[in-house]
């Protein structure tokens, strides 16, 4: 089974390279660069969630997606979306419903640094911005008992911001478990692939032994 992997904001496809060789699946993964899916076109979360969803409708079988953060909303929202077509899901410190304080305060962040800072995500800092005010008003609260897939719902012990929605999801999600790695931050993909890939292992295992094989 096809496997699809979201990357962050701030981050690359290659940010799953680490997890990818732990579990040896390269042959069955796609890994989309995000900002290369919205390019020519203006930077905002509709737009972006339609370029993914092509990517998405474009894998001929029903897949497993796994998203970290920004990747994880996309992955969330396809899944409400497309129950049908998402056979397993796994959320990394993601949210169901955009925070407005943190985005208040993210963005302010932003605000502060140099242009030169958002060149490896791939946008400009004014794409970013952009962005980051159409996401304001997510909310998918009334969505996720759409999922009927089995869910994994990943949040790093040192994830603060986080926490509390990856439990309400964790509860919300007819068919979801939490699991809570030690010593990790938020991008857990590249802190420390060798915990999630295990996590992942062990999830897919259980629910899809034999069609996780690549």
């Amino acid at each position: 089974m096809k496997q699809i992997y979201v990357h962050g904001l701030g981050q690359k496809p290659d940010s799953w390279q680490g997890v990818m060789e732990q579990l040896h699946t390269d042959e069955a993964c796609i890994c989309p660069d995000l900002s290369e899916l919205v390019r020519g076109k203006e930077v905002t979360y509709p737009n972006l969630y339609t370029a993914f969803s092509a990517v998405c409708d474009a894998v001929g079988e029903p897949f497993a997606l796994c998203g970290l953060s920004l990747g994880g909303v996309l992955a969330l929202h396809y899944a409400a979306e497309h129950p049908d077509r998402v056979k397993a899901l796994v959320l990394i410190g993601a949210q169901y419903k955009m925070p407005e304080h943190l985005l208040r305060f993210q963005n302010a962040v932003f605000r502060c640094l140099p242009k030169a800072a958002f060149r490896s995500m791939g946008f400009e800092k004014d794409e970013v911005l952009k962005l980051c005010k159409t996401m304001s008003k997510l909310d998918f609260s009334d969505s996720l008992d759409k999922i009927f897939c089995p869910s994994l719902i990943v949040c790093g012990e040192r994830d603060q911001a986080n926490k509390r929605a990856a439990a309400e999801l964790a509860g919300r999600l007819p068919h979801a478990r939490l699991a809570k790695p030690g010593g990790v931050g938020h991008e857990v993909n590249t802190e420390a692939p060798e915990k999630l890939a295990e996590l992942l292992r062990e999830f897919y295992s259980d629910n899809f032994e034999r069609e996780m094989r690549p």
